[in-house]
């Protein structure tokens, strides 16, 4: 080698630069941190979509303290007396005549037991304003009056404690005009004796 400079040793000057090869293995490395995120990712998918997740939420059904609506059945009542079975006296304290007749053959024709027909007594005599006043002994609050209570909507109801027998009056007010279409007293009648269960809320935990 005629030239300037010689080469000695058995070290080589390098041809490529040292740096290289340090960024193709840094790129691998990359590469496969992504590639193992993306398939955990695709594996987490998979399982929520397969039913993977059902124990998860098994669990949480277990631990829910919220607030729970359900309908409970209604309490047991005593049962409603069937219209054949309850007497009704119809009074008329207005100074329209013929009401009173009139209204006791409607009843009659409706089941009802019909007693006494006439006039009012002095007490309730043209003093009774709305449509009518159904008269009963204490027992009848919550059994004969509410019955006869459907073929008069808005009609009071009141009680009398020394009253006896199981009787009971319908005292027609100025009020008035006719009793309910028996259609609708069919229905109010039907929903009386059905009464809808009362919604109770129970906390959990």
């Amino acid at each position: 080698m005629g030239g300037k400079y010689r080469i000695t040793g058995n070290k080589y000057p390098r041809m490529r630069r040292p740096r290289r090869r340090g960024r193709l293995v840094g790129l691998t490395v990359a590469s496969v941190v992504v590639l193992g995120v993306g398939g955990w990712g695709t594996l987490q998918l998979i399982d929520v979509f397969t039913g993977g997740g059902r124990k998860a939420s098994a669990a949480g059904d277990g631990t829910d303290c919220g607030a729970k609506t359900k309908a409970s059945p209604s309490p047991s009542a005593m049962p409603l007396p069937e219209p054949r079975t309850i007497t009704v006296n119809v009074l008329n304290a207005t100074t329209r005549g013929g009401l009173a007749k009139k209204t006791a053959d409607e009843l009659k024709k409706r089941g009802f037991k019909i007693g006494d027909v006439g006039n009012a007594t002095k007490q309730y005599d043209k003093k009774v304003k709305g449509t009518g006043l159904l008269l009963g002994p204490a027992t009848a609050l919550d059994t004969a009056l509410p019955v006869l209570g459907t073929q008069l909507p808005g009609a009071e109801r009141r009680t009398e404690a020394a009253r006896k027998g199981t009787a009971v009056d319908l005292v027609i007010g100025d009020g008035f005009k006719e009793l309910a279409t028996r259609q609708d007293a069919g229905r109010a009648l039907t929903k009386l004796a059905t009464p809808e269960p009362a919604p109770t809320t129970k906390k959990g935990c």
